[in-house]
């Protein structure tokens, strides 16, 4: 069985997400491991620019970020 749980962790793909606090509005989702972390040196300087700006107003414009598997 902790093969399976294995395999079906290397199948998915995690993303680490700031909602908007405001409707109507973007937020930004990244990129991330089963914890939440962000290869800063994999992303476009736009996704590095944006991940940043996403951190700064996290609590202000966007949510505390989760983490979220996507299949």
């Amino acid at each position: 069985m902790g093969q399976l749980l294995t395999k079906a962790a290397v199948q998915s793909h995690y993303e680490l997400r700031f909602e908007n606090l405001y409707k109507g509005r973007r937020g930004f989702s990244f990129p991330c491991d089963v914890k939440g972390l962000v290869d800063i040196d994999a992303l476009s300087e736009r996704g590095r620019s944006n991940y940043y700006y996403a951190r700064v107003v996290m609590g202000r414009e966007l949510t505390m970020p989760i983490v979220t598997r996507v299949d």
